[in-house]
């Protein structure tokens, strides 16, 4: 019998775990802020943040072979480490909200979370009920801070799709839109910038509209843009034009989705239009998706997940809505167009 070894595969898989655990050290270290303002060697690093210098240049050489960081020798062939364009993005104040996206998904809630995943799999309960006793929306509900970092991380998740999904929506003819669980506006602020006759309201709960009131007031759009707190699972603001759930769906299970989209139902007059933001997964498990891997945290932390064409017809037709056209956007996602 010879010996083969794991599929190459099976340990590039395997090894990412270690790649994405490196760079939450490196964020918690604050070593990418500390490189973009000059070019340092792992004992200059490492004395500046009080750890050994060997272990950091593993961490450091690690981030540099993922693209992270360029290397050059200095004229005493000391090793020198610098930001490249993607490393950049890991600094404390880059408007990609980089930084959240690693100390969410590699922090407390969402690491144990997915720890217990065979688990969630085995039982009806979520990842974080089982770690932490609680859904994942009320943890973030209790902790300000940890619901901040949450409001940030769907920039980092979702933000380079705004200017496609704006570019992609038909609203010409439309005076009124509610962003419907819009968290802290981004996509918001993006529509109404390409739509200058429209007038939008934020709709989301009142801790996440206290995030979003700064951003909103630094927008050129500030002026046609309200916000009103509420739940979308009893009802939202009647009779705009247009509603937008953009990345609301999938966080919920097929019930769930059914009164959410009951309630903007209800709220839609006969001209209204349902406008919703979200993956669509190919029929075929097989088919490569970018989504597959968001369909994994929606599993690992929610209850919801990705969904393929077939099956939200499905639920929109259990709403009382229909499926009047799918626009693609040339990203991931797509906008269902839907009406009463």
């Amino acid at each position: 019998m010879t010996t083969q070894g794991a599929p190459a595969l099976v340990r590039d898989i395997m090894h990412s775990a270690f790649l994405a655990r490196a760079l939450y050290a490196l964020v918690q270290l604050d070593i990418p802020d500390l490189v973009a303002a000059n070019s340092l060697s792992s004992p200059e690093l490492a004395g500046k943040v009080g750890v050994d210098p060997g272990p950091l240049r593993q961490l450091l050489r690690a981030g540099a072979s993922a693209g992270l960081f360029t290397t050059r020798e200095d004229s005493h062939g000391v090793t020198r480490y610098s930001l490249t364009d993607a490393g950049m993005a890991l600094t404390k104040d880059h408007p990609s909200a980089t930084r959240d996206l690693i100390t969410c998904f590699e922090g407390p809630i969402w690491r144990e979370s997915l720890t217990v995943l065979p688990a969630r799999v085995a039982g009806g309960r979520t990842g974080p009920e089982i770690a932490h006793g609680a859904p994942l929306f009320e943890l973030l509900s209790n902790d300000p801070e940890a619901g901040a970092a949450f409001d940030r991380l769907m920039t980092a998740q979702h933000g380079g799709e705004h200017a496609l999904i704006a570019a992609a929506a038909d609203l010409e003819w439309a005076a009124t839109l509610v962003d419907v669980g819009g968290g802290t506006g981004g996509l918001l602020t993006r529509i109404l910038a390409a739509n200058p006759r429209l007038s939008g309201t934020l709709f989301d709960q009142p801790a996440v509209l206290e995030h979003a009131g700064a951003l909103l007031a630094r927008s050129a759009v500030a002026d046609r843009c309200a916000m009103l707190p509420g739940n979308f699972f009893h009802e939202v603001p009647a009779g705009a034009d247009v509603y937008l759930l953009s990345h609301i769906l999938h966080d919920w299970d097929d019930d769930q989705c059914r009164t959410i989209l009951r309630t903007c139902a209800a709220a839609m007059t006969p001209q209204s239009r349902l406008l919703i933001v979200e993956s669509i997964l190919p029929d075929d498990d097989a088919t490569a998706h970018p989504a597959r891997m968001l369909d994994l945290v929606m599993l690992a932390v929610l209850s919801g997940r990705e969904r393929t064409l077939g099956e939200y017809r499905q639920l929109l037709e259990s709403a009382d809505l229909r499926l009047r056209r799918v626009v693609p956007t040339g990203s991931p996602v797509s906008v269902l167009e839907c009406v009463r």
